[in-house]
């Protein structure tokens, strides 16, 4: 038996993979070590996303084929999105890594680690596919009041721009019984906090009875005792049904949070990039929500510098990001990606046009962000913490989804309070994406 580490990259939908894999070596005997200079065999779970994440994958799998070299580690696996895309390139250009495992071959985790260890090389991909169907032990890499929840994989919806269709395959939900049954063992561990992932999780049920079923699915998630907040994360903008929302402000535990990737609002640049809607539609439907939910929060994505995207189409993005206020906005740089139908076309702005278009965005969100900030001053918010240290600790409201939102930094009494703990805390400063506040 050895030790193994993991080195996971990219999403959250990616770290469910990683947290699998290491449950399935666990099962398998092995000893699970956080300290990748510690570990006899380094995994890899890499991302192919976009160029700069395939970039850093590959300088991870280097730095870990170094550490083979220098250190303790007798093997290097490479798992993920990258080794499902280019497997065989990856082969025949990395030598010295000891197995190349694709998304479909990740079960097999148990097996793949004897053979390496035995000197074997490994290279086997397949196709991708749900191996997560039956419930898996699952090691949590996340803090322990804290987990990711799967609800699908793979999508459908074939964007123009995105190879996850191509990676992942086709969109299949995971059974509802099987949801519950996950979602019931986290909360015995202690688990507070489930945050529900998928490519689209607003597609949820379609492929099992022809219906969306997502409302369904968190009014039973609802019921699990234990977990305080249940949040939603990447949902498709055409998908967000009344019945969804009216979910979402009538349960208690489902935290007034939607994230929605609308990529772009002009309707001649969604037309390129295959999405469904029109900057009309979305206007309704944020409406929709706020008039339900007065107090939901609004995340999306955008991409600028997609083919053809005019210097009138970008402004059109500005007037749009100014009236709906989005409470969290991030944006990709267009990224062209093998096999996908945009890499194929012209138009596309120059580098340095991306990069203005980049900084006159983020620009106007960061200060949208701070007028939102500054109008919760003087209000009270549940805050889970994270950190604490001395008279100060460190959490996030139900506005912040774990990695990429703001933080809420509160004064407290020294040892009042754990990591872990619900509080309540009064806000009394404003940042561009944090709060300060004082626990009450």
């Amino acid at each position: 038996m050895a030790k193994i580490g993991l080195i996971s990259l990219g999403c959250p939908k990616n770290v469910v993979d990683a947290e699998e894999i290491l449950g399935e070596a666990e099962k398998a005997g092995h000893e699970i070590v956080t300290d990748p200079a510690c570990a006899e065999v380094l995994i890899v779970n890499t991302c192919g996303f976009i160029q700069s994440a395939k970039e850093e994958s590959i300088d991870q799998v280097l730095s870990a084929v170094q550490q083979k070299t220098n250190g303790v580690c007798r093997s290097v696996i490479v798992t993920g999105c990258l080794a499902q895309r280019y497997g065989e390139d990856l082969a025949k250009e990395l030598p010295d890594v000891d197995a190349i495992i694709g998304l479909g071959k990740a079960s097999e985790i148990g097996d793949v680690l004897a053979r390496t260890l035995a000197g074997d090389r490994v290279v086997e991909i397949g196709q991708p596919g749900a191996w997560w169907t039956e419930n898996r032990n699952r090691v949590l890499s996340t803090a322990p009041w804290t987990a990711y929840l799967r609800v699908a994989d793979g999508c459908d919806n074939r964007c123009t721009y995105c190879a996850i269709p191509l990676i992942r395959g086709d969109f299949h939900s995971r059974a509802e019984l099987s949801i519950l049954d996950e979602a019931q063992a986290l909360a015995d561990t202690g688990v507070k906090e489930l945050n529900l992932v998928a490519q689209d999780v607003t597609r949820y049920g379609l492929d099992l009875g022809g219906e969306l079923r997502l409302a369904r699915l968190l009014d039973k998630l609802a019921d699990i005792n234990g977990p305080e907040w249940i949040r939603l994360l990447y949902c498709y903008p055409t998908r967000i049904s009344d019945d969804l929302i009216q979910a979402i402000a009538t349960n208690e535990k489902v935290c007034n949070y939607i994230d929605v990737p609308l990529q772009h609002c002009s309707e001649r640049v969604l037309r390129g990039m295959a999405r469904q809607g029109s900057k009309q539609e979305y206007l309704d439907m944020f409406e929709r929500i706020r008039e339900k939910c007065p107090d939901a929060v609004l995340r999306t994505t955008f991409i600028v510098g997609f083919p053809g995207e005019a210097d009138e189409d970008f402004e059109d993005l500005l007037d749009f990001v100014s009236r709906v206020k989005f409470d969290r906005l991030g944006v990709f740089k267009y990224s062209p990606e093998d096999g996908t139908p945009a890499s194929h076309m012209k138009g596309r702005p120059a580098r340095s046009i991306v990069n203005s278009r980049y900084s006159r965005l983020m620009a106007l969100q960061q200060e949208i962000s701070l007028k939102k900030n500054n109008c919760l001053v003087g209000t009270r918010l549940k805050v889970l913490v994270e950190s604490v240290e001395g008279i100060k600790a460190v959490g996030r409201s139900y506005r912040d989804a774990p990695e990429i939102d703001g933080l809420v930094y509160i004064g407290i009494e020294k040892e009042s309070v754990k990591p872990g703990d619900f509080v309540r805390a009064e806000i009394t400063e404003a940042r561009h994406y944090d709060l300060i506040g004082r626990i009450i």
